[in-house]
């Protein structure tokens, strides 16, 4: 004999279901970005941080040594 909330345990693990759910999760984060990003939390990732660092730091040296 199956019980009744087995069934629903089975639907949920469906591929299909699966896929569903995290296709959800995934448009609530970006929606949830997009609010923060309207509401001035917007913060510049780490790496284009490093990024702009390290093209400053190269470019100094290069008119040091190459001057």
């Amino acid at each position: 004999m199956t019980h009744p909330d087995s069934r629903d345990d089975d639907e949920h693990r469906r591929p299909e279901t699966i896929r569903q759910n995290r296709i959800e999760r995934r448009r609530a984060k970006i929606r949830e970005e997009i609010e923060r990003n309207r509401r001035g939390e917007y913060t510049v990732p780490t790496w284009v941080l490093t990024l702009a660092l390290v093209l400053v730091v190269a470019g100094w040296l290069a008119l040091v040594f190459l001057s």
